[in-house]
């Protein structure tokens, strides 16, 4: 008896132990991670924070380092967050909720959600290739913001759609019954019982992806998107560029004056960023204080 308790001791002993190395090697490893990141942002607001300038604003970029702004990227991203928004949330939570609530389960459906769940891993340079030849040379929309705006909605239409899904599988089954026992049919259901509790998770999901195609250059790149714009866009046929795009231009350039503007650029995309998530979170709170 002595034997068994001593050896179940032995057991505790080493499983705590276990569990202390493993604790350490994920704090090192996050602590890695975090320095990282920190050392990052410290070395870009150290180089870019004089250049935060009302000329950085105001000015169109330029081949001199001294008079060079980047208002059009700062419009042209803009213009793109407001053109893509709107047609992402229609598609994407409209494809969410008739997954979720009208489709069949069965092979087709599993075969769809497979599909999705595998375009939301794929590279993004993928989808410039696929919006410079849907867009760019079938439909010719051109090298135009239009044309940028709807490459990165098949971006992020993927995780709109997955976040979506798994905001409205949430919701207990219990409110669509309660609803369907007052007398609702399917969509009063869905639409008044079922969308109130899963819009917190909805639009967390759509703020997040429009954070990442905000920060994407890759498939803009690949479809045309200019890095010298000197005016702003005035319609959907305009040629546009990006923040990205253009921080990336500075970046290349083998001026010192030029990587100080960058940096300057980064930070103007990482507080949009942060301002981007920081709405996400005030708006999950309102609605699940509401609710």
């Amino acid at each position: 008896m002595k034997d068994l308790i001593q050896e179940d001791r032995g057991r505790v002993l080493m499983r705590r132990r276990i569990d202390f190395a493993l604790n350490l090697l994920f704090l090192a490893a996050t602590s890695v991670g975090v320095l990282v990141l920190v050392v990052l942002i410290v070395d870009i607001v150290m180089d870019g924070l004089n250049n935060l300038t009302p000329e950085l604003f105001n000015n169109y970029p330029s081949r001199k380092a001294a008079q060079a702004g980047m208002k059009s990227a700062i419009v042209g991203t803009i213009y793109m967050l407001l053109i893509m928004a709107p047609i992402s949330f229609v598609f994407g939570v409209g494809a969410a909720i008739y997954l979720e609530e009208y489709a069949s389960k069965n092979r087709f459906t599993r075969f769809i959600q497979l599909n999705i769940s595998t375009l939301a891993g794929v590279p993004s340079i993928v989808y410039g290739i696929l919006g410079l030849t849907l867009f760019v040379r079938l439909m010719a929309l051109e090298r135009s913001l239009i044309a940028g705006a709807l490459t990165m909605t098949l971006l992020v239409l993927p995780i709109i759609i997955v976040a979506s899904q798994e905001a409205i599988k949430a919701v207990p089954r219990s409110r669509r019954d309660a609803s369907f026992a007052l007398g609702a049919n399917k969509w009063q259901t869905v639409s008044r019982a079922v969308m109130p509790s899963a819009l917190p998770g909805i639009l967390t999901g759509v703020i997040l992806a429009m954070s990442r195609a905000i920060g994407e250059t890759a498939p803009l790149v690949m479809i045309g998107a200019l890095t010298y714009i000197a005016f702003l866009p005035d319609s959907l046929k305009s040629s546009f560029t990006v923040m990205p795009i253009q921080i990336f231009n500075w970046i290349s350039r083998p001026q010192e004056e030029f990587h100080m503007l960058a940096a300057a650029g980064i930070i103007v995309l990482l507080a949009m960023l942060l301002l981007m998530n920081f709405s996400a979170i005030l708006l999950r709170n309102k609605f699940q204080n509401k609710l």
